[in-house]
């Protein structure tokens, strides 16, 4: 029986996967308010659309599992249409339309105009910038390319996605200048490969243009970097880091190994020798710089061997922050046609130990922070606590900031200059010196 508190032509759009998905469904909520329809995040909604991920094994069985649920409540009547789009229903489109054919249509990556029409409503290119953020006000994330022209043998990201494409400078300053109406103080600059930036339309790696383009943007207080190539960074960047106090020293570069063998069959296009010296000079270009790394253990030949030379690596270099992946064997990608010969519980065991020797290094580094001061933005409120970063911090995967409520009253996206009085493995503990700091 259908139930009759759902909003009628309510649009529901749900999010899946990574932050590119997130910025593709604002885009989608801002087109559908912009034609006048009833659009909402993750609530309540007659028509719903899942907007799905499909880049490793976990991320597509969470994807189907969303759209089995969904296809439930049509059945029971409560929704009406259940529309799929994003990586998954790009990259299977053909399978998911035999295995789940009550969906009432699947769309790709690139199909946001058939989709609006789907939805009644139409696209229109005059939005350059308009979205509907779902993020916490003070921060958005800013997607200045989208593709990937790399060839890395595990990963399924340009099947899905399709090769790079800039997106140019004065649109992404319109973008960030409509953010910071809105209040966003943060933007965290996001795409498939940011050293990428700018080769396909102006001829040369343009990172640090663009950055020195945004850092004009009244409003703006941080700019974060997400997502960067280890070959070919543009070191000018760092340039423009070291001068301009809006770019956090920050810097997101998914390294995957170290080992040679591994980082040539995952046709990386560097070695550990070229690695190690790249990250050597950032932090001497930049000493106070926070570098975040992925890795990933398990890829098809890692012996023993390859994984402790990653291990003792990892506690050489001794990073800020890391975060580690179990390989995923996908096909249609230069890797599926090895064996995918690492146990997937060994696969785990190796995981774990990386984050283990992680762990200790971040208490380590954390414990150096007590009694000093730091700058940082208000996030959210949870049970006793505000919650905040650092400007060496990202939302969700990094180390938070947390400040008694009872102590000092702090309201989301505010700044606050605080002390460190406690730290644990990721968790910092502070008190406020004064709040409502600007850059």
């Amino acid at each position: 029986m259908r139930t009759k508190t759902l909003k009628k032509n309510r649009i529901n759009v749900i999010t899946l996967g990574c932050s590119k998905n997130v910025y593709d469904s604002e885009v989608l909520m801002g087109q559908l308010k912009a034609s006048g329809k009833d659009v909402v995040h993750e609530e309540e909604g007659n028509v719903v659309v899942i907007n799905t991920c499909g880049f490793i094994n976990n991320a597509k069985e969470e994807s189907v599992n969303t759209i089995l649920e969904f296809m439930q409540k049509k059945e029971a009547g409560e929704v009406d249409k259940v529309f799929v789009t994003g990586c998954l229903s790009e990259r299977y489109k053909p399978d998911l339309m035999k295995e789940i054919p009550n969906v009432d249509q699947y769309f790709g990556t690139t199909e946001l105009p058939a989709l609006l029409k789907a939805l009644g409503a139409d696209y229109k290119h005059e939005l350059i910038g308009e979205r509907l953020t779902t993020t916490p006000k003070n921060y958005a994330y800013l997607k200045i390319a989208e593709g990937c022209d790399r060839p890395c043998s595990f990963c399924a990201i340009p099947l899905m996605r399709g090769k790079h494409k800039s997106t140019p400078i004065e649109n992404l300053v319109i973008e960030a200048e409509k953010l910071a109406a809105n209040g966003v103080k943060e933007l965290i600059l996001i795409a498939q490969d940011l050293t990428y930036y700018g080769l396909d339309i102006y001829k040369k790696r343009n990172l640090a243009e663009l950055l020195e383009a945004l850092v004009k943007v009244e409003g703006i207080e941080w700019i974060r970097l997400h997502y960067a190539f280890p070959t070919g960074f543009p070191m000018d960047v760092l340039d423009v880091m070291k001068r301009e106090p809006k770019i956090c020293n920050y810097l997101d570069i998914p390294l995957q190994h170290i080992s040679d063998d591994i980082l040539k069959s995952m046709r990386r296009g560097t070695t550990n020798e070229k690695t190690t010296k790249l990250l050597k000079e950032f932090r001497q270009a930049v000493p106070e710089m926070t570098i975040r790394t992925t890795l990933i253990v398990g890829y098809p030949g890692e012996t023993e061997a390859h994984f402790q030379e990653l291990k003792e690596w990892v506690k050489a270099m001794r990073f800020e922050r890391l975060g580690c992946f179990t390989y995923s064997h996908e096909e249609n990608t230069h890797a599926f046609n090895l064996e995918d010969d690492v146990p997937e519980d060994v696969k785990q065991e190796r995981a774990n130990e990386i984050m283990e020797i992680q762990s200790q290094i971040s208490w380590e580094l954390n414990q150096a922070k007590i009694g000093q001061e730091f700058k940082v933005v208000i996030d959210r409120k949870e049970g006793e606590y505000f919650v905040g970063r650092t400007e060496f911090d990202s939302p969700d995967v990094d180390n938070e900031v947390l400040i008694e409520a009872s102590k000092t009253y702090l309201k989301t996206g505010e700044y606050a200059q605080v002390i460190i009085t406690e730290a644990a493995d990721f968790d910092l503990y502070a008190e406020v010196v004064s709040a409502e700091v600007h850059a």
